[in-house]
């Protein structure tokens, strides 16, 4: 089995050493908030390989952290380099006339052919019905039209506005992450488990079982206390829909990239061993049409 980690960041911030590895120095305005403070730092994909040595996990997603396209070409370029990442989820303005276009130049780019999905930061969008504008929908068609795949980054408020874009774009493949952030630290499940399963079922839609130790109390979580979470997802989508992201370094402000890894192993414990692999590897794989098999010939 190849294990396979969807949904992971880099970054460097804007007083970053100019010898350090990576992207360009960015402002990451995000960060500079005191609860943020201990992931105010600089994360490479070192960093990362030394965390996924000795936890099963083989290759990684590289996800878009900023709403720029710069980030997404270096991000490209990084994981060229890389033994560990296998693909990359980048980003594009959606809204944009010629969003056909710059998704055409990120393809043609040094590492145009490890993008494999788009994603933009719907959570911060205002407005609940972002998803449902024409501007919207039609840089949705173009990312399908690419054979791209878009990740749904989305608050449960703005699952309606999701399910009516997936139901309307039946030949994109959805991936929702951090399972739409359901607010875990007040033990709430409705509407959000209502929601999440009407999302469900719709076929061109996965999940990614990740994001949640920090939805929880940062603090006390206890694997419990997501239990009930990872039940809805698993059981509304199955194995073969949803997929193992450790969304780290931000999972840092909660837990290390191991325990989040032994948790999630926890929560799926009750599966059969093929549709763990699903979870770990196999999923994400046919998700973002990875070359499998030869991730498996590669695998350390």
């Amino acid at each position: 089995m190849t294990g396979i980690d969807a949904h992971h960041h880099v970054w460097r911030l804007k007083d970053s050493p100019k010898d350090t590895p990576g992207p360009s120095p960015r402002p990451h305005d995000w960060l500079d908030t005191p609860a943020m403070k201990p992931v105010h730092r600089d994360f490479t994909l070192d960093d990362l390989a030394a965390e996924t040595a000795s936890t099963g996990i083989d290759r990684t997603i590289l996800v878009q952290v900023l709403p720029d396209a710069e980030e997404t070409a270096e991000f490209l370029t990084l994981a060229a380099s890389s033994d560990l990442v296998a693909g990359v989820v980048g980003w594009a303005d959606l809204t944009a006339e010629d969003v056909a276009d710059s998704l055409d130049a990120l393809r043609r780019g040094p590492g145009g052919e490890l993008l494999v999905g788009i994603r933009h930061l719907v959570q911060a969008e205002a407005d609940p019905a972002w998803l449902n504008r024409p501007d919207v929908r039609r840089g949705l068609g173009a990312v399908a039209d690419a054979n791209l795949v878009y990740d749904l980054l989305t608050v449960p408020h703005q699952l309606p506005a999701a399910l009516a874009t997936v139901r309307a774009l039946p030949e994109l493949t959805f991936v929702l992450d951090h399972v739409s952030k359901p607010p875990i630290a007040s033990g709430e499940l409705e509407p959000w488990a209502a929601r999440v399963r009407e999302l469900a079922a719709e076929p061109n839609v996965f999940c990614k079982l990740s994001g949640m130790v920090t939805e929880a109390d940062c603090r006390t979580w206890t694997t419990d206390d997501l239990r009930p979470y990872a039940d809805v997802v698993l059981d509304a989508f199955g194995p073969s829909r949803v997929m193992f992201g450790s969304d780290w370094p931000v999972c840092l402000l909660a837990a290390s990239y191991r325990q989040v890894v032994r948790t999630t192993e926890e929560l799926t414990s009750a599966l059969s061993a093929a549709e763990r692999a699903e979870v770990f590897g196999g999923t994400a794989a046919r998700a973002y049409r990875l070359p499998l098999e030869r991730l498996r010939e590669e695998a350390p």
